[in-house]
């Protein structure tokens, strides 16, 4: 995974919280997101660290027309903006100085989430043009250390990576890297880490084709369960990504063999039956919310062959 040392680099698209501490919003789930899920509320996470969250049903129309997937902010009268808005300046202040160029991505973990988080709005914002029914808008990645003050209310590390949907907003706290290693028994590196925040994107996605806003309420676990088949199309949203992402201009070359490896081993990681075998010692898929290990490899990999978003229908048929 090397970046082209040229690429200049956009680090208003990251905002660094880790300086501040955050102010409570609301009561809610201790250790997690704190507020009720359902619909325009609550947050989507990468790993599930909170017993009994729940999360989104949906009806899926990705890229295939529908104008039902109109984006929140756009004229209900079939009028488009006539371009992305741009992003108000951030706190990020201490980032635009470091990171300015590839070469300062490939030499700092900082800069590489600003470079991938760049290569991954660049991708969605070309595609979303491409297909000619909405202007993708850009969602800042927060960084932020233990805790955090979101759309969604508080929320801590032990949620993992997360998107909150209400603000349009990725939160990150990069020693969840250090934890998917240690804990979890994922290969780790670079790779891993641009599929954890591409996966976060896909949520974005979701949220910008009105996937979110069609739903009737918050979605019940199980293996089968919307909410499963919402995280495996975010894992393949990242997939599509991957394989596109040389195009944007950011990286020297396509991924590796070892880089999609590393993908793999994180999808693989965090999949359900992966993390309560760990936790509890035994598997109970009604308790599901993101799919198995074999499931999150399988989807990823699906939208990594294809390249295309419309390959990516978790919802018809099996997972």
């Amino acid at each position: 995974m090397q970046f082209d040392d040229d690429a200049p680099l956009d680090p208003s698209q990251v905002e660094d919280a880790r300086a501040t501490r955050p102010r409570p919003r609301g009561g809610g789930m201790p250790g997690g997101c704190m507020v009720p899920l359902g619909r325009r509320g609550g947050c989507l996470t990468l790993a599930l660290a909170v017993a009994g969250l729940l999360l989104f049903g949906i009806v899926p129309s990705p890229f295939e027309g529908d104008e039902s997937g109109r984006q929140d902010g756009e004229q209900r009268d079939g009028q488009t903006p006539s371009g992305p808005p741009a992003l108000s300046p951030s706190r990020s202040g201490n980032l635009a100085e470091r990171c300015r160029t590839g070469a300062d991505a490939d030499q700092s973990e900082d800069c590489r989430i600003v470079g991938t988080v760049n290569s991954i709005q660049s991708y969605w914002r070309d595609e979303f043009g491409r297909q000619g029914q909405m202007v993708y808008r850009p969602a800042r990645t927060v960084l932020f250390s233990r805790t955090v003050s979101t759309g969604c209310g508080t929320a801590n590390s032990a949620v993992g990576p997360f998107y909150c949907p209400p603000d349009r907003k990725v939160y990150l706290d990069l020693t969840f890297f250090d934890a998917l290693q240690r804990d979890y028994g994922a290969e780790g590196g670079p790779f891993a880490q641009a599929y954890v925040v591409a996966h976060e994107y896909g949520h974005h996605v979701q949220n910008l084709l009105g996937t979110m806003e069609r739903l009737g309420g918050a979605g019940l676990p199980g293996a089968g369960s919307a909410s499963v088949r919402l995280e495996l199309q975010a894992d393949c949203y990242a997939g599509v990504w991957a394989r596109n992402a040389v195009r944007t201009g950011f990286y020297q070359e396509p991924f590796s063999k070892a880089d999609i490896h590393q993908a793999l081993s994180a999808a693989a990681a965090v999949g359900d039956d992966s993390i309560q075998r760990r936790s509890q010692g035994r598997v109970n898929p009604d308790a599901f919310t993101h799919g198995t290990s074999r499931q999150r490899a399988k989807w990823f990999s699906r939208g990594y062959e294809s390249g295309r978003p419309r390959q990516c229908d978790t919802f018809s048929g099996d997972i």
